[in-house]
């Protein structure tokens, strides 16, 4: 369980840093128009809030650190 934590700490803590950086974005769309069943629609990619990689990185830290800490 100890290197569960830790990889998974590792990986949280890596896409905080990841977000911070400013890679990270998703994609939305929004229907512009409908007429009956024609749609137009517009995708755009949006970046992922900063405080999102912060939050990352501190968890991400402290189950890494758990995952040291811990004992049996």
């Amino acid at each position: 369980m100890r290197i569960g934590l830790i990889v998974i700490g590792l990986i949280i803590l890596a896409a905080g840093i990841w977000v911070v950086v400013g890679n990270g974005s998703y994609s939305a769309t929004d229907t512009l128009a409908q007429i009956g069943s024609a749609k137009i629609t517009a995708t755009h990619d949006k970046a992922i809030p900063q405080w999102v990689g912060i939050a990352g990185i501190v968890i991400g830290g402290l189950v890494a650190v758990g995952g040291f800490v811990r004992k049996r």
